[in-house]
């Protein structure tokens, strides 16, 4: 039998390394547990088409939204459309003006007065103020992106007449600034104001500045939530962003991409994010086409687990248009925004302006030590499969860890850590089934086998053996979010990467390990690890039957289910009664397990204890190890999505293995019940009984 020897003091560095993890996790334990406020947040313009609709005074409403729990009101640029629907100014195409002097409707003597001086042209829009502070806000705007040359006053006084040479179906959509009257009103009714500004073409310093200016008027501005593909500013002004976010300690709001990976593409929105130490806060909305597929009960708890999970501390609900059964419609909405609410203060956030993450960076030589002893990891792993002197494996540990730690204790660095987190996702797992698997070598080797093993000590020596292993694993699940622990990756700004990898990586390395180990086609263990290649070429040269291609295309089918469902892409569909089963655990539990680990890796360590107890063919022990690698691999990679915090990813990963024992547990007894009918039924007694 091959001898396989664990190096004390390659084991020695990794231990050291853990120490380092468990000290930066912990710090940034208490980073992720001081940021809970959540700011819920409603568009100002939905609750006032919503009081319209229902016929409800706007101002009333409001008052109804703020206690049911909305802390602040989204307010976005106005439109001529806008200013126009609501009566705040007129604006109207000249030829609107001539058609009315040319059917003898126009009588208005300003008008005409207007037109004898030949001042309406047919190509050119007027606006008309009712307001004078709106109008000038209008005025203003109009210049800045017309150009003054486009924009003529044809009167003042009470009734100010605003000419524009602009096209009157563009010209009225177009975003002329954030109202100072609907921020006053929003700030007046003791909501925040999330202001969502545009950029404007050809960007100049005083367009920059007139955007602050406006929100000035105002004291209660929570943050900005840029509108369009630029933030503000972008390209060449963008330090002048950077400048009065600064000034007036303003939120920067960065909207998660819908397929939950980093954000909605805005230009420069990064750029901005770092100038300003990373005072942003993570948003969240839900689809506008899938919000009306979901009842109140199902979107209340897409909020809790979001805010739970992926560090959203801006919600942004939009309302629902169709009303409940039983509901009116704004009784609909407000059930819908109390409801979020509850389910937020029992789960301990607490609802206000959003909070922030510190800029949090782990000391550079604490990541040194994590760093060093992935890596020794790595070359420990590597000496398990091919032996070799300890003198090499020292040398080639300082090597690796020298070319990755150079860039990391300069104070850089990141894909050098990137590098090193998908080494810990790939390499303890398979380090950890590895392991396991030379313990099951030394029992046969000791003859432990070779008797009859009750079904009592198979499951009690397969839930010790689930525990040490998962914790093994579990080690590096902290290595991994110790490595990546900064703003940046809290933020997703940086993120992990290699996820599919990380799903196939360890089976392929617990497959060599099981080979160097192991005849898969015979009941024996291998020699030397050097019959790894053997058993390769005799794979490959294995004949092909039809069972071989069935076999064959239920494994592919399965791989492609089981790497098509990982990762942020678009992929294999999640069946309807999953999608259950996760709402239910996600109500029960504190961390909804994956599924892949609850419902297939455990269960499968427990049957591959009692494959190897009860000596089954090595190629269904195999299988079953490669089953059981599944969940070792998913554990890991778990704490690779770093905007979920450390606890919950370590409390699913827990939750994950006690839930998987039970059903393995259950597993183990039902195929032992099955092997005793069926023995009995074909006249004998089964293998082994207790």
């Amino acid at each position: 039998m091959s001898t396989f020897h664990y190096n004390k003091l390659l084991i020695c560095l990794i231990i050291i390394g853990l120490l380092a993890s468990l000290t930066i996790d912990w710090q940034r334990y208490h980073v992720e547990k001081a940021n809970s406020t959540v700011e819920m947040v409603m568009d100002y313009e939905d609750i006032v088409e919503l009081a319209q609709i229902e016929g409800i005074p706007p101002v009333a409403l409001f008052s109804q939204f703020k206690t049911a729990g909305i802390t602040s009101l989204a307010v976005y640029e106005t439109t001529l459309e806008k200013l126009n629907k609501n009566g705040k100014v007129t604006a109207m195409p000249g030829t609107d003006i001539l058609h009315q002097e040319r059917t003898g409707t126009l009588t208005d003597p300003f008008w005409r007065s207007l037109l004898a001086e030949g001042k309406i042209k047919a190509e050119d829009v007027y606006i008309v103020g009712q307001d004078k502070k709106i109008f000038d806000e209008v005025k203003s705007d109009l210049m800045r992106r017309l150009g003054p040359g486009r924009v003529t006053m044809l009167a003042e006084g009470d009734r100010p007449v605003l000419a524009a040479k602009a096209n009157y179906e563009k010209v009225v959509k177009w975003n002329l600034g954030l109202p100072t009257d609907e921020l006053m009103a929003v700030e007046n009714m003791g909501f925040y104001v999330v202001a969502r500004p545009t950029n404007y073409t050809k960007v100049t310093p005083e367009d920059v500045n007139s955007v602050f200016q406006r929100l000035a008027s105002v004291q209660n501005v929570s943050s900005i939530m840029f509108v369009g593909e630029e933030v503000l500013g972008y390209p060449d002004l963008l330090p002048l962003t950077v400048s009065n976010f600064k000034e007036r300690k303003l939120t920067l709001d960065m909207i998660e991409h819908p397929l939950q990976l980093q954000f909605v593409k805005q230009e420069g929105l990064t750029q901005v994010a770092a100038a300003i130490n990373y005072q942003a806060a993570r948003v969240y909305v839900i689809p506008k086409d899938e919000q009306p597929k979901l009842k109140l009960t199902e979107a209340i708890q897409r909020w809790m687990v979001t805010d739970q999970e992926r560090n959203i501390r801006v919600n942004l609900m939009r309302k629902y248009d169709k009303a409940e059964p039983g509901k009116t419609l704004v009784e609909t909405n407000l059930a819908y925004v109390s409801g979020t609410k509850d389910v937020l203060l029992a789960e301990g956030f607490s609802l206000g302006r959003a909070t922030t993450f510190p800029p949090y960076f782990a000391s550079p030589w604490l990541l040194a030590l994590v760093v060093l002893g992935a890596t020794a990891a790595g070359v420990l792993f590597l000496s398990l499969i091919y032996p070799f002197a300890a003198r090499w494996q020292y040398a080639l540990t300082l090597l690796i860890a020298v070319l990755l730690l150079v860039p990391i204790i300069k104070g850089g660095g990141t894909f050098c850590r990137q590098l090193t987190a998908l080494a810990c996702a790939t390499v303890f797992p398979a380090l950890a089934m590895t392991w396991q698997l030379d313990r099951w070598r030394s029992q046969e080797a000791a003859g432990l086998f070779s008797r009859p093993i009750g079904v009592t000590k198979i499951i009690r020596d397969g839930l010790g053996s689930i525990v040490l292993t998962t914790l093994f694993s579990l080690a590096g699940g902290l290595y991994l979010a110790a490595v990546l622990s900064d703003v940046r990756f809290f933020l997703e700004i940086e993120y992990f990467r290699g996820v599919k990898i990380t799903f196939v990586a360890p089976i392929i390395l617990v497959t060599i390990a099981y080979l160097a180990r192991y005849n898969l086609f015979g009941n024996v263990q291998t020699l030397t690890a050097r019959n790894i290649w053997k058993q390769i070429t005799g794979l490959l040269n294995y004949p092909i039957y039809v069972k071989t291609m069935l076999l064959f295309g239920a494994a592919a089918f399965a791989a492609w289910v089981y790497v098509g469902r990982s990762g942020h892409t678009a992929g294999v569909p999640v069946p309807a009664v999953e999608l259950k089963l996760r709402a239910f655990l996600e109500q029960i539990l504190y961390a909804r397990p994956r599924g892949k680990e609850f419902l297939i890796g455990h269960p499968a360590f427990l049957l591959a204890v009692m494959a190897i107890y009860r000596q089954w063919p090595r190629l269904t022990q195999y299988l079953l190890i490669v089953g059981a690698t599944i969940a070792q691999g998913s554990l890991v990679e778990t704490f690779a999505h770093i905007r979920t915090p450390i606890f919950m990813s370590t409390i699913r990963g827990l939750d994950g293995m006690v839930l998987g024992a039970a059903i393995g547990a259950i597993a183990v007894i039902c195929v032992y019940l099955i092997q005793v009918i069926v023995a009995r039924l074909a006249g004998r007694s089964p293998a082994a009984n207790e």
